[in-house]
């Protein structure tokens, strides 16, 4: 586990109006952190390429997301960030709980838990673009509060278009294309747990989400 060490003091009551806009935008929970609390694990990015579907298939997912080494030097700038806590509303069913990857992948999956499973990729894909664009609103409601510097993760790979225009590495969002915190190699667990807003493992019925705006 690493922390960037930075300067004292949080912003929290500077920065009140966005969590209470968050909680007003339907998230579970908001708080401000001071941004060395942000955990970055460079095992977080090894789970990225163990398995996970996305890899290398978005412009926001690993490898073509920023280095690990950067984004340690980018967190060096700011001293707050806004954690946010949503409760999906994709439905997660008991069948797949547990092999959710492999009810959509493996051959010898039941036919019963491939529809489970996908029903639950299109709902949890929809859920993530709700949230990218609730996040995003934060982002400019901190911009225009004068922290030009603000910038937002999302939950999840990106949605926004049907397929990523990979191959030529040129977005077709790139204003509002941003990583998320996994992408990034954030500990999305042990950061949410120190913030005292923890994200259950195993998933519950409907699975918590954190996305994390970076403000000063």
């Amino acid at each position: 586990m690493e922390k960037i060490m930075k300067k004292s003091g949080t912003g929290t009551e500077k920065f009140r109006f966005l969590a209470d806009k968050a909680r007003e935008a339907g998230a579970e929970d908001a708080r401000i952190v001071p941004a060395d609390g942000i955990v970055i694990e460079d095992r977080v990015r090894l789970k990225c390429r163990s398995g996970c579907p996305s890899f290398g298939k978005y412009l926001t997912c690993p490898p073509h997301a920023p280095d690990i080494e950067d984004v340690r030097n980018y967190l060096k700038d700011y001293h707050s960030a806004l954690l946010v806590k949503f409760k999906s509303t994709a439905y997660l069913d008991e069948s797949i709980r547990s092999c959710i990857l492999s009810s959509l992948f493996d051959p010898g999956a039941q036919p019963a838990q491939k529809e489970e499973a996908t029903r639950f990729m299109k709902e949890i894909s929809k859920n993530s673009r709700h949230i990218h664009r609730i996040m995003l609103d934060l982002e400019k409601a901190a911009f225009n509060a004068g922290y030009p510097f603000a910038v937002t993760t999302i939950c999840g790979s990106c949605g926004l278009c049907e397929t990523c225009n990979v191959a030529t590495g040129v977005c077709n969002h790139p204003t509002m294309m941003r990583f998320s915190p996994e992408a990034l190699g954030i500990n999305v667990v042990k950061t949410a747990a120190d913030a005292g807003m923890p994200i259950r493992f195993p998933a519950p019925d409907n699975p918590e989400r954190i996305a994390i705006l970076l403000i000063d």
